[in-house]
């Protein structure tokens, strides 16, 4: 018996031994599994985690882009634009303020209305406007002798070109030396009715129907000219803004002034200014009309003087950009070409008509970008700001031709130095020229950078520089000024002076 209970009691101490492994085992288990469900479960929510910084970040990218393109007052912002008082203003009330580019006469640089080098100035120039330069009587002029049909599909091109690219949008009768508007007024009411039509489901089209009156033009004529032109645009884009220029190449604006247009709304005067010509005197004329209740619109302006070449005043194109910013008024600078002119932003050997580098532009086209973009480099400054100079250099060439250059101008620029001569060219033979070829040698070798009014190749240490078409008559004694270049090279370079 007792053998039995003894049996019994090992039997029982040996299936409490079991349970207990077996319950220690389980435990481990649910514990391994706990540990496993925990590191899974943290997994998921750190992924999940991560996902949504992921994703947060790209909203904030996102939202930083559509502010930075809502802040560009476009056509998909502003909408329909309109005139309240003095003020351009958006479908919502708001004030615009348009900034953008000019082409060259489109007959002579078709090149570059094109979709891609639009979308360029949109992106990255910040550009909100382009206008289309349509000439009516210079050579290939719509008046003259141009293709009609072939310079309507180029504006037609342009506005939808302007319009893909959520840009405003200006169709310019660029009257110059036609002088007076009612020249070719017919041809204007039959331009402006069928563009008007084709265009008149855009929001972005600004009709300008004359760029420039001159030649002793009067406000009176410009005003009739003007009465006759608006009612036929009026007839299909009710609402279109329209430009109108005023006497003296649009300087004139306080004729418009004291004598409005009145019976239509929605109506512009145009003010065109060349900063190292116009300075003082005409802001004043401006500032004094907009205080008088006129609203006006800068459709043209350059940084050089009135001829569209010649020297650049920076100091002047910031003192404007100041003014004209302070009432809130829209501003297009003056051209889109390579042409061999300082008013041009592209240099005259680049042939691209896209896809533009800093080297590729002008120094108005690089001055230009800045003031778009609000960026501060400057191709005319080092840190310390440019260096002045009023010495003058006397080159003489083969006995007939003598040279005073002023370096206007010494920076430094990516670690290059560069100098801007000023030079006036004499016939001091006794006998008029047709033409007229000079060699300006530097101290150093040398690299041309930009010129105007002249045809320029560099050589080593020598500049050759001959006449062009418009310069090369001169008198026994005459002379010719607004000739100059930019060129780079050693820190000290100057012109030799012979004797």
């Amino acid at each position: 018996m007792k053998k039995y209970r003894r049996l019994m009691l090992i039997f029982l101490c040996m299936c409490f031994a079991a349970f207990c492994l077996s319950a220690c085992k389980k435990s481990a288990e649910t514990k391994a599994d706990d540990a496993k469900e925990t590191q899974v479960k943290e997994t998921v929510e750190s992924e999940t985690k991560e996902k949504e910084t992921a994703e947060s970040e790209k909203e904030t990218v996102s939202e930083t882009e559509g502010s930075e393109e809502s802040a560009i007052q476009s056509p998909s912002v502003c909408g329909s634009l309109s005139v309240e008082g003095t003020q351009l203003v958006g479908e919502h009330g708001e004030a615009v303020q348009l900034r953008g580019l000019s082409t060259h006469g489109i007959a002579s640089f078709p090149q570059y209305v094109n979709e891609e080098l639009f979308g360029e100035f949109r992106r990255e120039w910040k550009a909100n406007i382009i206008r289309l330069a349509m000439y009516t009587a210079e050579y290939g002029g719509y008046c003259t002798d141009g293709d009609k049909e072939y310079l309507k599909d180029l504006v037609r091109n342009g506005v939808e070109y302007a319009t893909s690219q959520d840009m405003y949008v200006i169709v310019d009768w660029h009257i110059l030396s036609d002088n007076n508007p009612n020249m070719h007024k017919d041809e204007a009411i039959d331009f402006f009715a069928q563009m008007s039509k084709e265009f008149s489901e855009h929001n972005n089209v600004i009709y300008e129907i004359c760029n420039e009156p001159n030649g002793g033009t009067s406000w009176e004529e410009i005003k009739s000219y003007a009465q006759e032109v608006i009612p036929v645009i009026r007839a299909n884009a009710p609402d279109a803004v329209i430009l109108v220029g005023t006497p003296n190449w649009s300087q004139y604006v306080n004729e418009a002034a004291a004598n409005p247009i009145t019976g239509y709304e929605n109506i512009m005067y145009t003010l065109h200014f060349y900063a190292a010509t116009h300075t003082d005197d005409l802001r004043s004329t401006m500032t004094a009309a907009i205080d008088a209740g006129l609203p006006i619109f800068v459709s043209e302006y350059g940084i050089c003087d009135a001829s569209g070449n010649g020297n650049i005043d920076e100091a002047q194109a910031n003192a404007w950009v100041q003014v004209l910013n302070q009432y809130n008024v829209s501003y297009i600078a003056w051209n889109i070409s390579n042409k061999n002119e300082t008013s041009a932003i592209i240099k005259s050997a680049v042939e691209k008509t896209s896809g533009f580098s800093w080297e590729d532009l002008s120094v108005s086209g690089q001055w230009l970008y800045q003031v778009l973009t609000n960026e501060k480099r400057s191709a005319l400054e080092t840190v310390a700001g440019p260096v002045q100079s009023s010495s003058l250099d006397t080159v003489t060439k083969s006995g007939d031709m003598e040279v005073v250059g002023t370096q206007v101008k010494h920076w430094e620029s990516n670690g290059q130095q560069f100098y801007q001569y000023d030079l006036t060219v004499k016939n001091t033979s006794g006998q008029p020229c047709q033409s007229w070829a000079v060699d300006v040698k530097f101290n150093s070798d040398i690299s041309l950078s930009d010129s105007w009014n002249g045809q320029y190749s560099a050589e080593g240490d020598t500049l050759h520089i001959s006449s062009v078409d418009y310069n090369g008559n001169l008198s026994a004694g005459g002379s010719t000024g607004d000739v100059g270049f930019i060129v780079s090279g050693a820190a000290g370079l100057e012109i030799q002076t012979e004797e």
